[in-house]
């Protein structure tokens, strides 16, 4: 069986969720918000080898509230960005390893099994994958004063996990290394960066990013309730 990774980026501070404490410790039905990502990673495949990225100062205070029924992962310090976070996630896994990696963000517990799944499955094919999710909202772009409707059939709501070849993404992140002025949102705006093809494979609504108080409580109801398998 192909190997597989999962690296999770826990690193952010959580400023807009209104409280000072990092999004991925808050209490999410009974666990912390990390615990659930972890575990929907672990209930697809038990054999990922899990990743966990996060700011060095909260990585006792993770070891505390973490939890003995807490999927086993390995930990390791993150970086000032999110790609320096990803490349110390993705220094772990040996550079003859030919398997795949996922990225998945911390904030996102509702990833369902399929969703997972449908990941590795597609980056076995096709090397870089994301899951996109149409967008139903009439689009414009430019500014307040300057603007013009666009065909919003032509975009996606780009969600993760990322998926890819392990040894694609690390030479992509190898490269970038030499990228200056280059602002990279996610692991395929590094990889396309790098002159690999993306290819978006069918996301989930269900599989927001945890961001504001409020999502919090739907994150729950939904965890609670199985939905989100």
């Amino acid at each position: 069986m192909t190997s597989r990774y999962a690296i999770i980026v826990a690193g952010g501070v959580g400023s807009r969720s209104g409280d000072s404490l990092p999004k991925q410790f808050h209490d999410l039905g009974g666990h912390p918000m990390l615990w659930w990502t972890l575990k929907a990673f672990h209930d697809e495949n038990p054999e990922t080898k899990l990743i966990v990225v996060m700011h060095r100062d909260f990585i006792d205070y993770w070891k505390e509230i973490s939890g003995e029924d807490c999927a086993q992962h390995t930990l390791t310090e993150g970086g000032a960005t999110r790609k320096d976070s990803v490349a110390a996630g993705l220094a772990l896994i040996p550079d003859t390893d030919q398997g795949l990696v996922a990225v998945h963000d911390a904030a996102r517990p509702l990833a369902s099994s399929r969703l997972i799944g449908q990941g590795w499955k597609e980056a076995a094919v096709h090397g870089a994958v994301i899951p996109g999710v149409p967008v139903s909202d009439s689009l414009r772009e430019g500014t307040a004063a300057d603007n013009r409707s666009v065909d919003r059939s032509r975009y996606f709501a780009v969600q993760t996990p990322q998926v890819f070849r392990a040894d694609l993404l690390k030479e992509a992140f190898r490269k970038a290394e030499e990228a200056e002025g280059v602002i990279f949102t996610d692991d395929a705006s590094v990889a396309e960066w790098a002159g690999n093809r993306i290819h978006i494979f069918e996301g989930d609504p269900v599989n927001i990013k945890v961001t504001y108080p409020g999502d919090f409580r739907i994150a729950a109801d939904i965890l609670l309730s199985g939905t989100s398998v």
